[in-house]
Protein backbone atom coordinates (compact mmCIF):
# COMPACT_ATOMS: atom_id res chain seq x y z
CA UNK A 1 0.00 0.00 0.00
CA UNK A 2 1.25 3.47 -0.90
CA UNK A 3 0.17 6.32 1.37
CA UNK A 4 0.88 10.03 0.97
CA UNK A 5 0.46 12.47 3.86
CA UNK A 6 -0.07 16.15 3.10
CA UNK A 7 0.91 18.46 5.94
CA UNK A 8 2.67 21.44 4.46
CA UNK A 9 3.35 23.66 7.46
CA UNK A 10 3.99 25.03 10.03
CA UNK A 11 6.73 23.56 12.20
CA UNK A 12 4.65 22.81 15.29
CA UNK A 13 1.71 21.55 13.23
CA UNK A 14 3.99 19.12 11.40
CA UNK A 15 5.33 17.83 14.72
CA UNK A 16 1.78 17.26 16.01
CA UNK A 17 0.87 15.28 12.89
CA UNK A 18 4.08 13.23 13.02
CA UNK A 19 2.82 11.60 16.21
CA UNK A 20 0.65 9.37 14.01
CA UNK A 21 3.52 7.84 12.04
CA UNK A 22 4.66 5.25 14.56
CA UNK A 23 1.12 3.91 14.92
CA UNK A 24 0.57 3.70 11.16
CA UNK A 25 3.88 1.91 10.64
CA UNK A 26 3.20 -0.54 13.49
CA UNK A 27 -0.15 -1.48 11.94
CA UNK A 28 1.05 -1.42 8.31
CA UNK A 29 4.77 -2.27 8.40
CA UNK A 30 5.00 -2.91 4.65
CA UNK A 31 3.24 0.29 3.59
CA UNK A 32 5.13 2.98 1.72
CA UNK A 33 4.55 6.27 3.54
CA UNK A 34 5.52 9.54 1.86
CA UNK A 35 5.05 13.07 3.21
CA UNK A 36 4.49 16.23 1.15
CA UNK A 37 5.74 19.33 2.96
CA UNK A 38 6.96 22.86 2.33
CA UNK A 39 10.64 22.68 1.43
CA UNK A 40 11.76 24.80 4.37
CA UNK A 41 10.37 22.19 6.79
CA UNK A 42 11.86 19.07 5.18
CA UNK A 43 14.49 18.99 7.92
CA UNK A 44 12.01 18.33 10.72
CA UNK A 45 10.88 15.14 8.97
CA UNK A 46 14.36 14.05 7.92
CA UNK A 47 15.80 10.73 9.17
CA UNK A 48 12.41 9.45 10.35
CA UNK A 49 12.49 5.66 9.89
CA UNK A 50 8.72 5.57 9.39
CA UNK A 51 8.89 7.62 6.19
CA UNK A 52 10.01 6.40 2.80
CA UNK A 53 10.09 9.72 0.93
CA UNK A 54 9.89 13.37 1.98
CA UNK A 55 8.65 15.38 -0.99
CA UNK A 56 9.09 19.14 -0.92
CA UNK A 57 6.93 21.85 -2.47
CA UNK A 58 7.35 25.60 -2.41
CA UNK A 59 3.81 26.96 -2.35
CA UNK A 60 4.88 29.80 -0.08
CA UNK A 61 6.80 31.26 -3.02
CA UNK A 62 3.52 31.70 -4.90
CA UNK A 63 2.76 34.75 -2.74
CA UNK A 64 5.49 36.67 -4.57
CA UNK A 65 5.71 34.70 -7.83
CA UNK A 66 2.28 33.69 -9.13
CA UNK A 67 3.72 32.20 -12.34
CA UNK A 68 5.51 29.57 -10.29
CA UNK A 69 2.18 27.78 -9.84
CA UNK A 70 2.69 25.81 -13.06
CA UNK A 71 6.07 24.50 -11.94
CA UNK A 72 4.64 23.47 -8.57
CA UNK A 73 1.66 21.71 -10.18
CA UNK A 74 4.03 19.80 -12.47
CA UNK A 75 6.14 18.84 -9.47
CA UNK A 76 3.10 17.53 -7.58
CA UNK A 77 1.94 15.61 -10.67
CA UNK A 78 5.37 13.99 -10.87
CA UNK A 79 4.94 12.88 -7.26
CA UNK A 80 1.54 11.43 -8.20
CA UNK A 81 3.35 9.02 -10.54
CA UNK A 82 4.08 6.97 -7.40
CA UNK A 83 0.50 5.74 -7.77
CA UNK A 84 -0.77 6.40 -4.26
CA UNK A 85 -3.55 4.18 -2.97
CA UNK A 86 -4.56 6.80 -0.42
CA UNK A 87 -3.72 10.45 0.26
CA UNK A 88 -4.37 11.91 3.71
CA UNK A 89 -4.62 15.69 4.12
CA UNK A 90 -3.98 16.68 7.72
CA UNK A 91 -3.78 20.41 6.91
CA UNK A 92 -7.37 21.21 6.03
CA UNK A 93 -6.65 24.23 3.84
CA UNK A 94 -7.72 24.75 0.24
CA UNK A 95 -4.10 24.68 -0.94
CA UNK A 96 -3.37 21.40 0.86
CA UNK A 97 -6.64 19.89 -0.40
CA UNK A 98 -5.69 20.80 -3.98
CA UNK A 99 -2.30 19.13 -3.47
CA UNK A 100 -4.01 16.02 -2.09
CA UNK A 101 -6.45 15.88 -5.03
CA UNK A 102 -3.62 16.26 -7.55
CA UNK A 103 -1.85 13.32 -5.93
CA UNK A 104 -4.85 10.99 -6.09
CA UNK A 105 -8.62 11.00 -6.49
CA UNK A 106 -8.72 8.80 -3.39
CA UNK A 107 -7.94 11.51 -0.87
CA UNK A 108 -9.29 11.98 2.64
CA UNK A 109 -9.54 15.01 4.90
CA UNK A 110 -11.75 16.64 7.51
CA UNK A 111 -15.41 17.28 6.78
CA UNK A 112 -16.83 20.80 6.47
CA UNK A 113 -17.77 21.00 10.14
CA UNK A 114 -14.25 20.02 11.27
CA UNK A 115 -12.19 22.33 9.12
CA UNK A 116 -11.11 25.97 9.01
CA UNK A 117 -11.44 26.47 5.24
CA UNK A 118 -14.72 24.67 4.56
CA UNK A 119 -14.33 24.69 0.76
CA UNK A 120 -11.33 22.39 1.15
CA UNK A 121 -13.64 19.52 2.06
CA UNK A 122 -15.08 19.55 -1.47
CA UNK A 123 -11.81 18.13 -2.84
CA UNK A 124 -11.89 14.97 -0.71
CA UNK A 125 -13.47 11.66 -1.70
CA UNK A 126 -13.97 10.73 1.96
CA UNK A 127 -14.19 12.71 5.16
CA UNK A 128 -13.25 12.48 8.83
CA UNK A 129 -15.44 14.22 11.40
CA UNK A 130 -13.57 15.58 14.40
CA UNK A 131 -14.46 18.73 16.39
CA UNK A 132 -12.40 21.72 15.31
CA UNK A 133 -11.96 22.82 18.92
CA UNK A 134 -10.71 19.41 20.10
CA UNK A 135 -7.11 18.70 21.02
CA UNK A 136 -4.88 19.49 18.03
CA UNK A 137 -2.79 16.34 18.35
CA UNK A 138 -5.86 14.13 18.65
CA UNK A 139 -7.27 15.76 15.50
CA UNK A 140 -4.09 15.19 13.53
CA UNK A 141 -3.76 11.59 14.62
CA UNK A 142 -7.43 10.90 13.87
CA UNK A 143 -7.39 12.24 10.31
CA UNK A 144 -4.24 10.23 9.55
CA UNK A 145 -5.26 6.93 11.16
CA UNK A 146 -9.06 6.57 11.03
CA UNK A 147 -9.14 6.28 7.20
CA UNK A 148 -6.77 3.32 7.61
CA UNK A 149 -9.14 1.61 10.03
CA UNK A 150 -6.97 2.40 13.06
CA UNK A 151 -8.14 3.65 16.43
CA UNK A 152 -5.30 5.35 18.28
CA UNK A 153 -6.25 6.24 21.85
CA UNK A 154 -5.04 9.19 23.93
CA UNK A 155 -3.35 6.64 26.20
CA UNK A 156 -1.31 5.37 23.26
CA UNK A 157 -0.30 8.90 22.32
CA UNK A 158 0.71 9.60 25.93
CA UNK A 159 2.96 6.51 25.80
CA UNK A 160 4.44 7.37 22.38
CA UNK A 161 8.08 6.82 21.50
CA UNK A 162 10.18 9.89 20.56
CA UNK A 163 9.67 10.55 16.86
CA UNK A 164 12.13 13.28 15.85
CA UNK A 165 15.42 11.95 14.52
CA UNK A 166 18.66 13.63 13.54
CA UNK A 167 22.21 13.21 12.31
CA UNK A 168 25.27 14.28 14.37
CA UNK A 169 25.03 18.08 14.54
CA UNK A 170 27.25 20.33 12.46
CA UNK A 171 27.20 22.89 15.29
CA UNK A 172 29.64 22.31 18.15
CA UNK A 173 26.99 21.93 20.85
CA UNK A 174 29.30 20.48 23.52
CA UNK A 175 30.63 23.92 24.40
CA UNK A 176 27.13 25.14 25.26
CA UNK A 177 25.84 22.28 27.41
CA UNK A 178 27.15 21.81 30.96
CA UNK A 179 27.39 18.60 32.98
CA UNK A 180 27.06 20.14 36.44
CA UNK A 181 23.89 22.20 35.93
CA UNK A 182 20.47 21.65 34.38
CA UNK A 183 20.48 22.86 30.78
CA UNK A 184 17.41 24.92 29.91
CA UNK A 185 16.64 26.05 26.37
CA UNK A 186 14.43 29.12 26.05
CA UNK A 187 12.22 29.52 22.97
CA UNK A 188 11.53 33.24 22.97
CA UNK A 189 9.86 33.92 19.61
CA UNK A 190 6.74 32.95 17.68
CA UNK A 191 4.73 34.08 14.68
CA UNK A 192 2.62 36.61 16.65
CA UNK A 193 3.97 39.23 19.08
CA UNK A 194 1.02 38.48 21.36
CA UNK A 195 2.19 34.87 21.74
CA UNK A 196 5.59 35.99 23.07
CA UNK A 197 6.24 35.96 26.79
CA UNK A 198 7.79 39.35 27.68
CA UNK A 199 11.58 39.43 27.75
CA UNK A 200 11.58 41.07 31.17
CA UNK A 201 9.69 38.07 32.56
CA UNK A 202 11.96 35.58 30.83
CA UNK A 203 14.77 37.47 32.59
CA UNK A 204 13.10 36.92 35.96
CA UNK A 205 12.88 33.21 35.19
CA UNK A 206 16.60 33.16 34.39
CA UNK A 207 17.41 34.88 37.69
CA UNK A 208 15.08 32.54 39.59
CA UNK A 209 16.64 29.23 38.59
CA UNK A 210 20.12 27.81 39.04
CA UNK A 211 20.66 26.49 35.56
CA UNK A 212 22.58 26.89 32.34
CA UNK A 213 20.26 28.90 30.09
CA UNK A 214 20.60 28.67 26.32
CA UNK A 215 18.48 30.82 24.02
CA UNK A 216 17.35 29.60 20.61
CA UNK A 217 16.31 31.90 17.80
CA UNK A 218 15.23 31.66 14.17
CA UNK A 219 15.35 35.15 12.64
CA UNK A 220 17.03 38.51 13.14
CA UNK A 221 14.28 39.88 15.41
CA UNK A 222 14.57 36.83 17.67
CA UNK A 223 18.38 37.12 17.55
CA UNK A 224 18.10 40.66 18.88
CA UNK A 225 15.73 39.44 21.61
CA UNK A 226 18.15 36.65 22.55
CA UNK A 227 21.06 39.09 22.75
CA UNK A 228 18.97 41.43 24.93
CA UNK A 229 18.52 38.62 27.45
CA UNK A 230 22.15 37.49 27.28
CA UNK A 231 23.45 41.01 27.88
CA UNK A 232 21.50 41.19 31.13
CA UNK A 233 22.22 37.71 32.49
CA UNK A 234 24.51 34.70 32.25
CA UNK A 235 22.29 33.12 29.60
CA UNK A 236 24.01 32.34 26.32
CA UNK A 237 22.73 32.70 22.79
CA UNK A 238 22.88 29.57 20.68
CA UNK A 239 24.10 29.99 17.10
CA UNK A 240 21.50 29.85 14.38
CA UNK A 241 20.72 26.17 14.03
CA UNK A 242 19.55 24.04 11.14
CA UNK A 243 16.49 21.94 11.85
CA UNK A 244 18.77 18.93 12.28
CA UNK A 245 20.91 20.74 14.84
CA UNK A 246 17.87 22.21 16.57
CA UNK A 247 16.56 18.68 17.10
CA UNK A 248 19.98 17.64 18.41
CA UNK A 249 20.09 20.58 20.84
CA UNK A 250 16.55 20.07 22.14
CA UNK A 251 17.28 16.38 22.66
CA UNK A 252 20.04 17.37 25.11
CA UNK A 253 17.96 19.86 27.07
CA UNK A 254 16.91 19.09 30.63
CA UNK A 255 14.01 21.49 30.12
CA UNK A 256 12.57 23.60 27.30
CA UNK A 257 10.60 26.71 28.25
CA UNK A 258 8.92 28.57 25.44
CA UNK A 259 5.96 30.10 23.72
CA UNK A 260 3.31 28.19 21.80
CA UNK A 261 5.52 27.61 18.77
CA UNK A 262 7.34 24.90 16.82
CA UNK A 263 10.58 24.38 18.79
CA UNK A 264 8.68 24.14 22.09
CA UNK A 265 6.42 21.46 20.59
CA UNK A 266 9.50 19.63 19.31
CA UNK A 267 10.49 18.98 22.92
CA UNK A 268 7.29 16.95 23.31
CA UNK A 269 8.13 15.07 20.12
CA UNK A 270 11.54 14.23 21.60
CA UNK A 271 10.07 13.25 24.99
CA UNK A 272 12.02 16.06 26.68
CA UNK A 273 10.58 18.06 29.61
CA UNK A 274 8.89 21.29 28.57
CA UNK A 275 6.78 24.19 29.74
CA UNK A 276 4.65 25.86 27.06
CA UNK A 277 3.39 29.37 27.78
CA UNK A 278 -0.03 30.25 26.37
CA UNK A 279 -1.80 33.57 25.96
CA UNK A 280 -4.09 34.03 22.93
CA UNK A 281 -4.05 30.37 21.86
CA UNK A 282 -5.75 27.35 23.47
CA UNK A 283 -3.93 24.89 25.71
CA UNK A 284 -5.68 22.15 23.72
CA UNK A 285 -2.91 22.55 21.14
CA UNK A 286 -0.67 20.25 23.18
CA UNK A 287 -0.67 17.12 25.30
CA UNK A 288 0.22 17.61 28.92
CA UNK A 289 2.16 14.73 30.42
CA UNK A 290 4.20 14.08 33.55
CA UNK A 291 7.07 16.06 31.99
CA UNK A 292 5.29 18.32 29.49
CA UNK A 293 3.28 21.10 31.11
CA UNK A 294 1.45 24.28 30.15
CA UNK A 295 0.88 27.61 31.85
CA UNK A 296 -2.00 29.68 30.50
CA UNK A 297 -2.88 33.32 31.04
CA UNK A 298 -6.33 34.01 32.55
CA UNK A 299 -7.89 35.27 29.32
CA UNK A 300 -10.58 33.13 27.62
CA UNK A 301 -9.78 31.79 24.16
CA UNK A 302 -12.24 31.11 21.35
CA UNK A 303 -10.59 28.40 19.20
CA UNK A 304 -12.80 29.42 16.26
CA UNK A 305 -11.64 33.04 16.34
CA UNK A 306 -8.26 33.69 17.94
CA UNK A 307 -7.52 37.22 19.11
CA UNK A 308 -4.07 38.33 17.95
CA UNK A 309 -4.43 41.42 20.14
CA UNK A 310 -4.66 39.34 23.33
CA UNK A 311 -1.35 40.05 25.07
CA UNK A 312 -2.44 38.39 28.32
CA UNK A 313 0.55 36.02 28.21
CA UNK A 314 2.30 38.83 30.09
CA UNK A 315 0.09 38.00 33.09
CA UNK A 316 1.76 34.62 33.65
CA UNK A 317 3.78 35.07 36.84
CA UNK A 318 7.47 34.20 36.41
CA UNK A 319 7.29 32.61 39.88
CA UNK A 320 4.83 30.06 38.48
CA UNK A 321 7.31 29.22 35.70
CA UNK A 322 10.11 28.87 38.26
CA UNK A 323 8.04 26.67 40.57
CA UNK A 324 6.93 24.40 37.73
CA UNK A 325 10.51 24.15 36.47
CA UNK A 326 11.71 22.99 39.88
CA UNK A 327 8.87 20.48 40.02
CA UNK A 328 9.89 19.06 36.64
CA UNK A 329 13.53 18.86 37.69
CA UNK A 330 12.42 16.74 40.64
CA UNK A 331 10.43 14.42 38.38
CA UNK A 332 13.25 13.97 35.89
CA UNK A 333 15.66 13.17 38.74
CA UNK A 334 13.23 10.54 40.00
CA UNK A 335 12.99 9.05 36.49
CA UNK A 336 16.78 8.93 36.24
Amino acid sequence: MKIAIVKLSALGDIVHAMAALQFIKAALPLAQIDWIVEERFVGVLADNPHLDNILGVNLKALKTDKWRVFAEINKIRSYAEQGYDLVLDAQGLIKSAVVARLLSANCVGFDQDSIREKWAALFYSRHVAYPYDANTIDRNVAVLTQPLGLNVTPEQIQAKQPFLFFQPPQTALDEYFLADQPNIILVIGSTWPSRNYPLEKFLQVIFGLEANFLISWGNEKEHWMAQWLAERSLARVLPQLSLNDLKAALARADLVIGNDTGPTHMAWGLNRPSITLFGPTPVSRIYQTAINKALKSPSPVNPFKLDKNDFSIAEIDPRAVIALSNELFGKTQQRA
